[in-house]
């Protein structure tokens, strides 16, 4: 006689088996779902749609943390790491959590990307503003290095573990390194779009331009990211940090430099300085992004959707 126990076991062991399957299928399902889930009181509340009477506390001057990165952790790094035990076990734990301290990566990459990325969005604000640009104040500087410290530690690590880390190596294993960031932006961007209906998106003020322009951003920042990620021999940290350093430029610089610039503008310009480096990424390594060809084959366990 079937006990209930028994019942249990049989689920979980198929459930497992279809983890093992269907890894990466399993992991975008596992990370975008529980992310919605736990956004849900948040895209209703006052901050968002004005559906509950519900009010976030504000933390650092915003309630984006209360109530944006709970979901943020339920997501990508928790997603990444169940799949990851299911079908790796312990070596790929260690394997997955090893790329997080992977931060031994020549000065010359940590200087660019705090270099780079600022003057670059820098000089788009400039030139879709029509070159009205302001210093920025004291204690936008001052709240700079803080800030990207925090972003690091909260959408830097809760993202790129699952993003990059998990999803990336896989995704190139089996279709090379450009058809895996077009895969890869798309559902980057999928991710983020509950919030779009939030105060973290700018509702409900923002028009249908901003969706269609961030969407375009996430395509096109995935391929300089792949880029970064191979060439540095999959080192996240320099992910994170070139990831939240486009993050604390646009909110903690863009604003003080071009206070009249609107928020939808603010988007295409970060979406056409991320076309322009990818395109030119994409044009001077002839597609390969820093891939090695002798990993562009389909590996027989980790290949699989």
């Amino acid at each position: 006689m079937t006990t209930l126990l028994d019942t249990r076991q049989t689920a979980v062991s198929s459930l497992k088996g279809v983890i093992r399957r269907h890894p990466l299928v399993a992991f975008f399902a596992l990370a975008t779902g529980t992310s919605w889930v736990a956004w849900i009181p948040y895209i209703f509340s006052s901050h968002g749609l004005g559906l509950w009477d519900l009010r976030f506390p504000d933390i650092l001057g915003s309630a984006q943390l209360a109530g944006v990165l709970p979901g943020a952790y339920l997501g990508p790094i928790s997603a990444a790491f169940v799949v990851t035990a299911v079908t790796d076990g312990r070596p790929g734990l260690r394997r997955w959590v090893a790329r997080l301290f992977r931060w031994r990566i020549s000065w010359y990459w940590y200087a660019g990307v705090l270099l780079v990325v600022p003057a670059a969005l820098i000089a788009a604000g400039a030139a879709f503003s029509g070159g009205s640009i302001l210093a920025p104040s004291m204690l936008a500087l001052i709240a700079y290095v803080p800030g990207l410290v925090i972003q690091m530690l909260t959408t830097g690590l809760a993202e790129e573990p699952g993003w990059r880390d998990f999803a990336l190596p896989r995704l190139q294993r089996t279709f090379g390194p450009v058809r895996a960031s077009l895969v890869l932006g798309p559902l980057w961007g999928i991710w983020h779009l509950p919030l779009l209906f939030s105060e973290w998106g700018g509702w409900p003020d923002a028009d249908w331009t901003r969706p269609v322009y961030f969407m375009g951003f996430c395509i096109a920042f995935t391929i300089v990211v792949s880029w970064v990620f191979n060439r540095t021999g999959e080192s996240l940290p320099i992910v994170i940090l070139l990831h939240v350093g486009v993050n604390n430029t646009s909110s903690i610089l863009l604003p003080e430099m071009f206070p009249a610039m609107s928020v939808e503008t603010s988007f295409l310009a970060s979406f056409v300085v991320a076309a322009i480096a990818a395109m030119i990424l994409l044009v001077l390594t002839r597609g390969r992004l820093g891939y090695p060809k002798s990993e562009m084959i389909l590996d027989s366990d980790h290949g699989r959707l």
